[in-house]
């Protein structure tokens, strides 16, 4: 016997219609997962590489072992040294040259380090600058110096070292034989350049400078014609290029510099005090030795 389902008479009720707007989507946190898991493994496989290349040290050598067999390989090339010249030299010594950039006829062109030879060569006493360029076929490694330039000689402890216009001492046992200024005084190449910028403005009288003496770390004292007996120009330690001015001026108008002077005292703004030689005094009548000159 068969049975068949009755059909139900109840009316079907549609399913209420939701608002779009107020829909709630809960969030699909799987990708979020992915992605933060994906970071974490490479960082730590980053970390894990970066360990095995410092305690193998494989960059360096991979890095070693392309650099060998590029020498290599130039070398049988034909990429050798040829000739090395050297340009501008006048004091520094060949061998100290030599010394520093170790380099023969035969060896490898590309091997020698061109910005480390520069800053080596810049260490040598009298090299102030360096520039070092490759030239091809032939294969020549030339070198331009710039030498420094001695404008003084400082006298300290009984020693004597050649100064440059920058003030530097150049440490070699050589000392030029030609008339220089002499400078005497603890730090007085420091302050060099100062002074030789003052006392050159005026060429005659920068001739007669034979000496300068730094006083106490604070100002100099300049000796013209002769070291023994010459007239001791007293400056002061503040504006120094005012006082040489009023030594120019007076002696065109007056011919302060002509006189048997022994120092003549610029320290004060508004005078000047001199010191007559004593064979000059002898020959006037008796008094104060020091005179004032109004400026």
């Amino acid at each position: 016997m068969l049975w068949f389902k009755k059909k139900s008479t109840k009316p079907e009720v549609p399913a209420p219609k939701t608002d779009e707007r107020y829909r709630i989507y809960s969030p699909k946190l799987w990708p979020y997962r992915f992605i933060g898991n994906l970071v974490l493994l490479s960082t730590i496989a980053a970390a894990t590489f970066g360990i095995f290349v410092i305690k193998t040290n494989l960059v360096a050598q991979k890095l070693t072992s392309f650099s060998d067999y590029f020498i290599e390989l130039t070398t049988k090339m034909g990429f050798t040294v040829d000739d090395i010249l050297v340009y501008g030299r006048k004091k520094t010594p060949l061998n100290e040259i030599n010394n520093v950039i170790n380099l023969h006829r035969g060896d490898n062109f590309f091997d020698p380090d061109i910005h480390q030879l520069r800053t080596d060569l810049e260490q040598l006493p009298w090299v102030k600058t360096a520039i070092i360029e490759r030239l091809y076929s032939p294969n020549v490694i030339k070198i331009n110096l710039t030498e420094r330039e001695i404008i003084a000689i400082w006298q300290i402890k009984n020693h004597f070292h050649p100064v440059d216009i920058e003030g530097r001492v150049i440490d070699t046992e050589k000392v030029p034989p030609t008339p220089l200024l002499l400078i005497i005084g603890h730090k007085a190449p420091e302050h060099l350049q100062e002074l030789i910028d003052v006392i050159k403005t005026d060429d005659e009288l920068y001739s007669r400078i034979k000496a300068a003496n730094f006083i106490s770390g604070r100002r100099w004292n300049i000796i013209l014609d002769s070291i023994q007996d010459g007239i001791t120009i007293k400056l002061p330690a503040e504006d120094l290029d005012k006082a040489w001015k009023r030594l120019i001026k007076l002696n065109k108008t007056r011919g302060i510099l002509k006189r048997k002077l022994t120092i003549i005292d610029l320290r004060f703004e508004n005078k000047v005090l001199v010191t007559p030689k004593k064979d000059s005094i002898k020959s006037k009548p008796e008094g104060n030795q020091a005179q004032e000159h109004g400026v």
